[in-house]
């Protein structure tokens, strides 16, 4: 288990719901400081009344700079890098918005941590990095290939730089589940754009334990997947019904959005033949060859086996009232159905 005591703790995207969750969990520990790296001056005041931690220290920066990341990650020990541009439509409308900020954001971060020593840093992936056809995925998807790039350059100044990969977390900002809820409430019918449509669902917690297993036990260029279960965005709708006593709510399917998949994958097939099965985890090690592939072509043909890839088809379906219950343990929904939020949609 890493020693915290004195340590500095950075967080990019640290105002946003992951950077918030992980955020809580270190203020439990030992640590010197934490370092809120953020665009957004109105939920860095509004995070910093709710905490009143004097260990939080606020940067207004943007990752798109390099000089911001190189400053504010001196004297810095570890980095969860949250920051990122996640709306499928809008970074299908502005592409060049998403490779800025998703690859080239992430590169100045890993960039900076290298040249200033930083032990450890994770990067936060998502399961539209697999098989891209939308803008935010093909970023992700670069974004990961910098990161293990980055990965074998730091594997000689002793920076670890490690990722995570996972798919829809429930309530956290932009997610379906609030717009569901508050469509209920203002008495509108709930949208949906497709009844079939399949999404890997994890809670926001079990986002960070996935995120602290990656700190602890990746090497340089390893990425961590959970294996999540999913569920029809039917079942979903039935379950958010069921939840809050409207279960003859009406409901609009709108069809699908502007690049969003049927389905989603957390591993590809070419990923899932050399996986490694760690219970509740996959591991997949970065391809550390070479160019010089004449090596290997001497060297013979490397078996490996054939399988099909992990998406959210194939893996545990959720019932409605599993999905009912696992809204039921949120915070969030808890407080709504008690009427202490306001509407937020």
């Amino acid at each position: 288990m890493q020693d915290f005591t004195g340590r500095t703790l950075m967080i990019t995207g640290g105002t946003g719901s992951f950077g918030s969750t992980i955020l809580r969990h270190f203020l439990t520990l030992p640590i010197a400081e934490v370092r809120i790296v953020s665009r957004d001056e109105k939920k860095q005041e509004d995070q910093r009344q709710s905490l009143s931690d004097p260990r939080i220290r606020y940067h207004l920066a943007d990752v798109r700079d390099f000089r911001a990341m190189e400053a504010v990650t001196r004297d810095v020990d570890f980095i969860y890098h949250a920051a990122a541009l996640k709306q499928v439509p809008s970074c299908e409308f502005h592409p060049m918005e998403a490779v800025s900020v998703n690859v080239m954001g992430a590169h100045n971060v890993l960039d900076a941590a290298i040249r200033n020593g930083v032990k450890r840093v994770v990067c936060l992936s998502t399961d539209k990095a697999v098989y891209p056809i939308n803008a935010m995925g093909m970023s992700k998807a670069l974004m990961e290939k910098v990161m293990v790039a980055k990965a074998r350059e730091a594997a000689r100044s002793g920076t670890v730089i490690t990722g995570t990969r996972y798919g829809n977390v429930l309530v956290s900002r932009g997610s379906v589940v609030p717009l569901f809820m508050n469509q209920v409430r203002r008495g509108q019918p709930i949208t949906l754009t497709d009844p079939e449509m399949t999404r890997f669902i994890m809670t926001l917690d079990e986002a960070v334990k996935l995120c602290l297993y990656a700190f602890e036990h990746g090497g340089n260029g390893d990425l961590f997947v959970q294996k999540a279960s999913a569920v029809t965005l039917e079942r979903l709708v039935r379950a958010v019904l069921l939840v809050m006593g409207r279960p003859d709510h009406p409901v609009r399917v709108i069809g699908t959005r502007h690049g969003e998949k049927r389905f989603e994958t957390l591993l590809s097939r070419e990923e899932m033949a050399f996986a490694e099965d760690r219970g509740g985890h996959f591991r997949i090690a970065p391809d550390n060859r070479d160019l010089n592939y004449d090596a290997y072509v001497r060297a013979g043909e490397v078996k490996v086996s054939r399988t099909d890839d992990f998406n959210s088809d194939n893996t545990h379906q959720l019932s409605v009232a599993e999905m009912a219950e696992i809204l039921r343990k949120l915070p969030y929904v808890r407080a709504f159905i008690a009427g202490d939020l306001a509407d937020a949609a």
